[in-house]
């Protein structure tokens, strides 16, 4: 979708965690996205997670959509929200805790489609990993369960584009609440249609974008999972064509891009962002988080016996700077800060490379 051209720094032979890279081609710049906001930084999809992306300089901010027992689409990462906000603690809501299968998958406690939204508006986020991520414990119990249209208010005021995610979009169509009409709705009437506005829509569910496309000219793209049926023949190159007839990028796992041996090292990247490209799709890549448990061993710094090992701070830029360098087109993060200070040096340095050049 987008038109590559020579970027700063494009042809540099660089090594990471003794892997060569040639630093690929590539303009426009890629797009930084808040990963459920900030979410290294304030309890996931909440505004404040949301409004602290946009301060430290996210494109994109992404909200997962799920809908309520009256048809409203919030953010959530699941629509089992037992982990990510405080309703276990709510014994008025004690008998709606029961167990489903979602696609596929046995799965007990509360679900937004059992709840209107003025009963999920008495219910406050709490932090998902609070064990890696101690300090946003002291957020939880303030923020509500946004909807898609606050979030999308929020993105619009401050210039900002949205890139929501369908959640379990086959399961909610069975049982009478489907998202693509909500999420349209709410798109459009932030005047947001066409394949040039701030929009990506995302899905893993093929099916779910093929019906979109007959619905919209906003800007589609395939989520592909780290591994198996039906997402490894999407990343060969007959798959990545078929995908470029209704989408107009993937949205991968970073091992689709740098796979990682069993040691936590990275091995060889893999040819998946040109062949992507040579089928006309971008690439962006998930999740780009900072914690040393989430990084591949290469980048992991501190002492491994330390117990704020896990949780402490690897060397992330060093991590941006490879996916940069293999030419992905967006990276999606939980700290959106780093993802731009590492965009920022790269121009920085270029910029002063060509004014000493041009001094001679």
């Amino acid at each position: 979708m987008s038109v590559r051209l020579p970027r700063p720094g494009a042809g540099a032979v660089r090594v990471y965690g003794g892997r060569t890279v040639t630093a690929v081609p590539h303009l426009p710049e890629p797009v930084v996205i808040g990963h459920r906001g900030a979410s290294a930084l304030r309890p996931e999809h909440t505004l404040p997670s949301y409004e602290t992306a946009i301060a430290l300089g996210a494109d994109y901010i992404e909200p997962d959509l799920v809908s309520t027992k009256d048809h409203v689409l919030v953010a959530r990462h699941e629509n089992e929200i037992s982990g990510t906000t405080d309703v276990a603690s709510h014994p008025e809501f004690a008998g709606r805790r029961t167990t489903k299968t979602i696609d596929g998958v046995t799965v007990t406690g509360w679900f937004t489609e059992d709840f209107t939204l003025d009963e999920l508006r008495t219910l406050r986020a709490v932090e998902r990993i609070p064990d890696l991520r101690p300090g946003n414990a002291a957020f939880d119990g303030l923020a509500p369960i946004p909807t898609f249209d606050e979030v999308a208010e929020l993105a619009r005021r401050h210039g900002v584009g949205v890139y929501p995610e369908t959640k379990h979009p086959t399961y909610f169509a069975s049982i009478g609440l489907p998202l693509e009409g909500p999420l349209l709705d709410v798109l459009g009437r932030h005047g947001w249609r066409d394949r040039h506005d701030p929009v990506f829509i995302q899905s893993f569910e093929a099916a779910n974008l093929r019906e979109l496309r007959g619905k919209t000219r906003l800007p589609l793209i395939q989520l592909v999972g780290g591994s198996g049926a039906p997402y490894d023949r999407m990343v060969t190159p007959d798959g990545l064509a078929e995908v470029a007839t209704y989408a107009d990028g993937i949205g991968v796992a970073t091992s689709r891009v740098v796979p990682t041996g069993p040691d936590g090292r990275l091995l060889a990247p893999t040819t998946l962002v040109r062949d992507a490209h040579r089928a006309g799709l971008d690439v962006h890549v998930w999740t780009v988080r900072d914690e040393n448990a989430q990084l591949p061993a290469d980048f992991r710094r501190g002492d491994p016996a330390s117990p704020a090992y896990a949780r402490a701070t690897g060397n992330v830029m060093g991590w941006l700077a490879m996916l940069y360098d293999l030419g992905v087109d967006g990276v999606f993060a939980d700290n959106p800060g780093t993802a731009r200070a590492v965009l920022s040096a790269t121009s920085m340095a270029a910029r002063t490379k060509a004014a000493i050049s041009g001094r001679g």
